[in-house]
């Protein structure tokens, strides 16, 4: 049997997500996902490096400049929630581009996904009770 590795890593802090636009990327973040922001500075020649996270949430989310000139990915990133009905219901009346319908599968919880103004994919998944 191996010797499994150890860490000094305490929690996951930032996750990126590649924006064009920084300023249309907060205002959707914040004015149609209801986000904090958390960090806006600049950097470099002239660019912005904004952190935006949900009300009391450790992790945030960096709107950053495309180091690779690549926006509009599926970002792999799962937002929790209470009630996946209700947040799918809020943001497609907000004018948020989301999924058909939030999915539902036998053992599996309530989700659907949704687009930023880049064409960024993100989850929101329903907690289990």
């Amino acid at each position: 049997m191996s010797e499994q590795a150890r860490t000094h890593i305490k929690e996951v802090r930032t996750i990126n997500i590649p924006v064009s636009d920084p300023e249309r990327a907060l205002a959707f973040y914040a004015g149609k996902l209801g986000f904090e922001t958390r960090l806006d500075a600049t950097f470099g020649q002239g660019q912005r490096w904004i952190e935006v996270a949900p009300p009391g949430a450790a992790t945030t989310v960096a709107l950053a400049p495309p180091g690779s000139g690549v926006v509009g990915i599926d970002t792999g990133i799962r937002f929790a929630t209470g009630d996946a009905q209700a947040d799918y219901d809020d943001l497609k009346a907000r004018g948020v581009d989301v999924d058909d319908a939030v999915t539902r599968w036998p053992g599996v919880p309530p989700m659907f996904g949704f687009r930023d103004p880049d064409g960024n994919t993100l989850r929101i998944v329903e907690l289990a009770d």
